[in-house]
């Protein structure tokens, strides 16, 4: 098994997913002291633990650790699968910066075809909710894009919006 090490710039990203209330905080708080050592097969069982639960951070963890090949074969697609559920909590503080994470691997083409519209797309509904720097990485993606792609990608954020109304 391949194991990739983080980039620290990552590690101290995930210092800003705090566990949501219902999931065991001791557990929680294991898993990051675990996962902060390199324990990453030890930190991957608790979060994917939680993760199935239904716990937005872990989900998150959990797809980032599959993103990277942190405590498991790296993976983009199940990295993808994972930062789908928690996007799809509205409700939960986590849902940004799952969908800034999928707009990256949308922007990357990794886990997925590279696609600039639903990158776009993914970064307007992270920026709608708050995420930082989204903003900064949607205009990016905007240098690269057509009026008429932009316009898509407008269209499609609302549709995804819409949906959940």
């Amino acid at each position: 098994m391949k194991i990739v090490r983080l980039p620290s710039i990552l590690v101290i990203l995930g210092l800003f997913l705090p566990p949501l209330a219902t999931a065991s905080a001791r557990d929680l708080s294991e898993a990051y002291e675990a996962y902060f050592s390199g324990e990453y097969e030890e930190a991957f069982q608790v979060f994917r633990l939680h993760a199935e639960k239904g716990d937005a951070s872990s989900q998150i963890q959990v797809g980032m650790m599959h993103r990277y090949g942190l405590g498991v074969p790296q993976d983009n697609s199940e990295a993808m699968r994972w930062y789908r559920l928690a996007a799809e909590q509205e409700a939960t503080e986590n849902a940004a910066e799952a969908k800034f994470r999928i707009g990256a691997m949308y922007d990357q083409g990794k886990g997925v075809p590279q696609d600039y519209v639903l990158a776009h797309k993914w970064m307007n509904l992270a920026a709608a909710q708050g995420r930082y720097n989204a903003t900064e990485y949607r205009k990016l993606l905007e240098s690269d894009m057509t009026s008429s792609q932009i316009a898509e990608a407008q269209k499609l954020a609302r549709e995804w919006l819409a949906k959940r109304d």
